[in-house]
């Protein structure tokens, strides 16, 4: 006879590997601090599109990603001006109450930024550095020099990134002249993949030959294709232990940005590989740049590594439910919970794994309500205007009337009230 439920466990169990253990970096500002690797979660992480010389709209950024979810924010850090401004936008965030640490963004001019503006250096909490826009020829490794000791010196953590757009062509190069020598060569794509991973690699070994603490140092080797990202990071994590930053870069907007980053960095993430991560999401015109916060906060979540925000399941609608009740109903109670979230995370502690059902008929919506911590199930197209409600899995009332929307969103204000203020 089959052992059902042992099998079922198996199966689990090998859908969900042991999780890579990392080097755990501290990334501080002031008496914040973010464990990144080791048995930390997994970070979420943004960037700003504002003009940094813009200190006050960059802080305003910022502060919005922030109480997104963000938990650290990296800025573009590209001129003197910019540079000079980082200060100023770290005091304006002090003064708003929001101790996010920043990561600086620097490309072709970052060691004489770091070397020139010390205060700017001591304010960012975290340094990005690419290793294909360092420099050329015998530059690149003074100009590198100089940005780790920079980061030795003031103690911060470096993410050295590798990019796909803008790798080291003389290390492409070499690889290609040297791939051209195998027996059997390697195919292009091939010889890329080994490419991004050695950049980073050597970029590492050489900075703690500077000096830098190993666990001050943190790798990402970015590029725009799913299954090409996917091979990249199971190569970087079989061959180092430090911390991993994952990101699809350039993943466009909408619903293909969306769904290319939420595929690649979950399947990543599923496999333990990834210690922070970043949806590199377009913005749609006017939409929000808190929305790429949003997916990487949702990818973590619906993984079951992170809770953030308390979950809404909704029906998906059908021919018994002609009635935008359940779907207008869903959407308040989504809105309201995440727009509350900011101030609940500290008033009531676990209210981000809270569980609430909008089923749209009698097929599965009791069923399924009892199966959150509260739920209702409202009536179909035809059917009696009563909507059960379930609480904690046991039916506790019934609504009926006009009303049944602004009745149940009270209820769920009360439950979260009792459930959750109690532990406050």
């Amino acid at each position: 006879m089959i052992d059902t439920q042992s099998t079922i466990a198996q199966a689990i169990e090998a859908a969900n590997p042991a999780a890579r253990r990392s080097r755990q970096a501290t990334v501080r500002w002031g008496s914040r601090i973010v464990t990144v690797g080791g048995a930390a979660p997994v970070r979420v992480q943004s960037m700003t599109n504002t003009d940094t010389v813009d200190a006050i709209g960059t802080a305003i950024q910022i502060k919005e990603l922030a109480i997104a979810g963000s938990e650290m924010v990296r800025i573009t850090v590209n001129t003197p001006e910019a540079a000079d401004a980082v200060p100023a936008i770290r005091d304006q965030l002090d003064r708003m109450g929001i101790d996010v640490p920043l990561i600086g963004d620097f490309h072709y001019n970052g060691h004489r930024l770091l070397t020139e503006h010390p205060a700017m250096a001591q304010a960012l909490s975290k340094y990005r550095i690419n290793p294909g826009n360092v420099g050329k020829g015998d530059k690149k490794d003074r100009q590198f020099a100089m940005m780790i000791e920079a980061a030795v010196k003031y103690d911060k953590v470096v993410r050295i990134g590798v990019n796909w757009g803008s790798l080291d062509q003389e290390l492409l190069a070499q690889m290609m002249d040297e791939n051209a020598l195998r027996a059997e060569p390697w195919d292009a794509k091939q010889v890329m993949y080994q490419a991004l991973v050695q950049s980073a690699l050597s970029s590492a070994d050489y900075a703690r030959e500077l000096g830098l603490n190993p666990d001050n140092i943190i790798i990402s080797c970015k590029v725009s294709g799913v299954q090409d990202l996917i091979s990249v990071y199971r190569a970087l994590a079989a061959r180092c232990d430090y911390a991993l930053h994952l990101g699809l870069t350039e993943a466009g907007m909408g619903t293909k940005g969306t769904v290319a980053s939420s595929v690649a960095l979950g399947i990543l993430a599923q496999e333990g590989i990834g210690d922070t991560i970043r949806v590199s999401l377009t913005p749609q015109p006017g939409e929000s740049r808190t929305q790429e916060v949003v997916i990487a906060s949702e990818i973590l979540q619906s993984l079951g590594l992170r809770a953030f925000n308390p979950s809404v399941t909704a029906c998906p609608g059908c021919g018994r439910t002609t009635s935008t009740t359940f779907q207008e109903l869903a959407k308040q109670i989504d809105d309201f919970l995440r727009a509350q979230m900011p101030v609940w995370r500290s008033k009531y502690p676990g209210v981000e794994n809270m569980k609430v059902a909008v089923r749209g008929c009698i097929v599965n919506g009791p069923g399924e309500s009892t199966h959150a911590d509260i739920g209702i199930s409202l009536p179909a197209t035809g059917e009696a205007p009563a909507a059960p409600v379930f609480i904690d899995g046991e039916k506790a009332l019934t609504l009926r009337g006009e009303n049944i929307a602004t009745e149940f969103h009270a209820l769920v204000e009360n439950y979260i009230e009792k459930r959750f203020g109690a532990t406050a």
